[in-house]
């Protein structure tokens, strides 16, 4: 398989380590968005959160509950914002969950800002969808 973050994680492919285990890799983006932006990815490959078992993603958030603590203690920035794109937007076809450190008036956006478009559907049309 050619996968970048595959080669990342087997060591073919060197990267800037934050975190490993024997499941999980967190290292630093080399397109940081800022100090200290990294990347958790599980070992196995797949590419949304839908394509590994349940195991494994339940894994890969306890990597980024470590990997986050980490930056913190050494980056001490005074937020976060955790991103994951699942196939949109998504620039490597493998999981991963990007760890960005944020400051007070850093002038980076919020989580709602990423679909600026929001929803023409009213909330309790898509809850009866749900049941």
């Amino acid at each position: 398989m050619d996968c970048l973050f595959c080669n990342i994680a087997s060591g073919a492919i060197p990267s800037y380590k934050v975190y490993e285990d024997d499941r999980a890799l967190a290292f630093l983006d080399i397109h940081p968005l800022a100090k200290g932006h990294t990347l958790v990815i599980p070992k196995m490959h797949g590419g949304t959160i839908l394509d590994l078992p349940e195991d494994e993603v339940a894994h890969l958030f306890s990597a980024v509950q470590k990997t986050t603590a980490r930056v913190k203690e050494v980056i001490k920035p005074d937020g976060f914002t955790l991103g994951v794109n699942h196939e949109i937007g998504q620039a490597v076809p493998h999981l991963h969950v990007h760890i960005i450190p944020r400051w007070h008036g850093d002038s980076g956006i919020n989580i709602h800002d990423v679909v600026r478009a929001g929803s023409d559907t009213p909330v309790e049309e898509v809850a009866k969808l749900f049941g």
